[in-house]
């Protein structure tokens, strides 16, 4: 079997027999993230710790992952690659918030990207003492990730819940996918 068919195949099964498995364990991985950011804005307005020593769960004991730009471009890599891959599975109404979801996470990424390139080039933008995103410029890093977080959990929830619903079967025939259980059939009321 050849590499694009084998391609094929996956892209095939992610979107139609695999779609719900998939989105589920998509949306554990963005659920644990948004976890971890939401118990690092605990630690700092709620516990009053400083900044630099609220590290989420997980940093407590990996102190070395929140300063890791590779691990978090990592991240921010992975969510892109999910709403691509998942993508061809969502039609009508929940297609276009996916796609809301998937064009902020393009721009989450590319922030992302300047972080990594500067944490290892050793040059920060704006002479900063560690790298900084354009928009760190105008909002501190811990409120600008949790607004990311938000901001492309948000329609990507509405997506899923849209997309769970018994969306019509496309037009042109083309295999659907198992969320919604009776995908194509009328909705009973």
């Amino acid at each position: 079997m050849t590499a694009i068919a084998h391609q094929s195949k996956l892209m095939t099964g992610l979107n139609t027999r695999n779609h719900r498995a998939a989105l589920n364990v998509f949306l554990f991985i963005v659920l644990a993230h948004w976890a971890e950011h939401v118990v690092q804005a605990v630690q700092i307005w709620v516990l009053g710790r400083p900044a630099a020593e609220s590290r989420g769960v997980a940093g407590q004991w990996f102190p070395w992952l929140v300063t890791s730009e590779a691990l978090h471009y990592g991240y921010a890599l992975v969510m892109l690659a999910g709403f691509v891959l998942l993508r061809p599975g969502f039609t009508g109404r929940s297609r276009t918030w996916w796609n809301i979801a998937l064009y902020i996470q393009v721009w989450h990424h590319f922030e992302h990207l300047l972080l990594f390139i500067q944490a290892h080039a050793g040059a920060n933008l704006g002479g900063r003492p560690v790298p900084t995103s354009l928009i760190q410029f105008l909002i501190p890093r811990v409120e600008l990730h949790l607004f990311y977080n938000g901001v492309v959990f948000a329609p990507m929830v509405v997506a899923m819940l849209l997309h769970r619903r018994d969306e019509p079967k496309p037009r042109d025939g083309a295999a659907t996918c198992d969320c919604a259980g009776g995908r194509g059939r009328p909705s009973e009321v």
